[in-house]
């Protein structure tokens, strides 16, 4: 039975557990495998960050401000995914995404978070 490369379908001549043809074929193999296939961990969870920063860069214009949640979500915001986290004199424990911070709050049954951006003051906490 002969063998045929996996990317470019010719017969292969050479040793019998040989799978390409050449270092071309094995590449161009590898990269369609690679977009065309399930991403990996660390992509999903690189993007998610990218997504969540630019969400709470777009809506924190001044530094700090209020925002129902429902709005963040619908735009894709996923609050599980967060780079740090830093914990103010008030007890209140912000999430970070990068420089981008967010604190979660119920007020009046209506889910809110409140929206900071990191400040050098924060490092002395």
């Amino acid at each position: 039975m002969k063998k045929c490369c996996l990317s470019c379908k010719k017969e292969l001549q050479g040793r019998s557990d040989k799978k390409f043809c050449d270092n071309h074929c094995k590449s161009a193999y590898h990269y369609n495998k690679s977009i065309t296939g399930e991403a990996r961990f660390y992509n999903k969870v690189d993007n998610q960050l990218k997504l969540n920063r630019r969400i709470l860069k777009n809506f924190n214009k001044a530094g700090k401000t209020t925002i129902k949640a429902q709005v963040l979500i619908d735009q894709g915001f996923n609050a599980k995914f967060f780079t740090h986290y830093w914990k103010s004199n008030s007890k209140n424990i912000y999430l970070f995404v990068y420089e981008y911070g967010f604190l979660k709050k119920t007020e009046n049954n209506v889910v809110k978070y409140i929206l900071i951006q990191w400040q050098d003051y924060m490092l002395d906490t």
